[in-house]
């Protein structure tokens, strides 16, 4: 039998009703021939829940036993999905991580893949199971102990699954019918994509789009692994939702594929920085041990040996990256006048494979915000993105102003 792999996020197995409505849709697929893996996260509000008792009973927790009860919530769904599907009449089995094995790394709570055997699935497929249903977001590390992968997890071991068991498909069930030219709920003329390439879908999700958890579509990149994006709350056809394919399957697609966003953006400038050999590393090398996820980099010309060094992060971690600069100044491995953070910025990006061999997408865009009056206080670019720093209170005219500039409203 061909294998399938069928992902339900939390929302999708909030309630036993909604676990119903995901075992009908699992119950189909079976029928149209496939032995399905589903993997499942926990119910809706559950993992915040035990991650509010493990911070309440111990703020210094051993992240093993953090693993151990935040894992739990995935076990419960799992359980409520097979007997769902056995009372069906559909023969379902559920699997902790421990049970595959998925096999991890060390890490709790960031734990990477180092292997999903098949044979103890495969032995159950040829004893007459039609579904494993597997517990999401976890895995056992090599010492035995149960691990787990971070938040959005499920969607990792869906993808990983797939590429284990070389599945036809993996199918990810969510609140949204598909992945957008922009997020609906910004502009009404969003259009729902049929197809989009891996390499678009890795951009927006770690540019902001929260459709797909970013390791999940890189290690769909990785093993060519089909996603499809689709709502647990429609019916599904054979057209329903998005393909997260190679480009090769796209006949044809507009230049840029999406505009994303991402609110809560912090610009941060170090004021006249020692301009020699080393100082980008001085600097960045601590902002790298405190956590601080940068993003776009600036260095200004240099004037009398100095300079100016601007670079983005997510706002709530502009404390945690005026400490590393402080403690960096005060050991003497740099030395600047002053530190400025502004924290009213947000980034905005328009997408596309497109832009490889299309000029003119950048001057398109400044000449669009620039109609708007909004001004731009960085830029960076990839070979299929450009990217934006503005003032947050501007966002979302931006993305308006920019998906109809593109006339992202419109199929290639």
């Amino acid at each position: 039998m061909p294998t399938l792999v069928m992902k339900f996020g939390g929302t999708s197995v909030a309630d036993l009703a909604r676990i119903k409505n995901a075992a009908m849709k699992v119950q189909r697929e079976v029928d149209n021939g496939y032995d399905v893996i589903v993997i499942v996260s926990a119910m809706s509000g559950k993992t915040n829940e035990l991650v509010g008792w493990v911070n309440e009973t111990s703020p210094l927790y051993d992240a093993r036993e953090y693993d151990a009860i935040v894992s739990s919530g995935e076990n419960v769904t799992a359980g409520l999905m097979a007997l769902t599907l056995d009372e069906m009449g559909v023969p379902a089995r559920s699997w902790q991580g421990w049970q595959v094995p998925i096999q991890t790394t060390s890490a709790h709570g960031a734990a990477r893949f180092l292997d999903i055997p098949r044979k103890n699935i495969d032995a159950k497929f040829a004893e007459g199971m039609k579904v494993a249903v597997v517990a999401g977001f976890q895995g056992v590390s090599p010492e035995g102990r149960i691990t787990t992968l971070g938040r959005g997890g499920s969607d990792t071991t869906a993808v990983a699954f797939a590429a284990a068991f070389d599945a036809e498909r993996c199918d990810i069930y969510t609140d949204v019918d598909g992945v957008y030219t922009t997020d609906p709920r910004i502009t009404s003329k969003a259009r729902k994509l049929d197809k989009i390439a891996y390499e678009e879908m890795l951009e927006l999700a770690s540019l902001g789009a929260k459709v797909l958890q970013t390791r999940s579509v890189e290690l769909a990149m990785r093993f060519k692994v089909r996603l499809r994006v689709l709502s647990s709350f429609e019916d599904v056809t054979d057209t329903s939702g998005t393909l997260v394919c190679g480009e090769e399957e796209i006949m044809e697609s507009n230049v840029v594929a999406g505009v994303a966003y991402s609110r809560d953006e912090a610009k941060m400038t170090l004021i006249s920085v020692a301009d020699r050999p080393g100082i980008a590393a001085a600097i960045f090398g601590p902002l790298s041990e405190a956590g601080v996820n940068v993003d776009m980099i600036v260095q200004n010309i240099s004037e009398e040996g100095r300079t100016d060094m601007t670079f983005s992060c997510p706002v709530d971690q502009v404390l945690r990256a005026e400490k590393a600069m402080q403690e960096a100044q005060a050991k003497g491995s740099i030395n600047f006048h002053d530190l400025v953070a502004d924290k009213d910025a947000a980034k905005i990006s328009v997408v596309g494979i497109g832009m490889r061999s299309h000029a003119g997408v950048a001057a398109k865009m400044f000449a669009a915000l620039a109609k708007e009056g909004i001004n731009i206080k960085v830029i960076t670019t990839s070979e299929i993105k450009i990217s934006v720093l503005i003032d947050r209170k501007y966002m979302e005219l931006a993305v308006q102003a920019l998906h109809d500039a593109f006339e992202l409203e419109k199929a290639a």
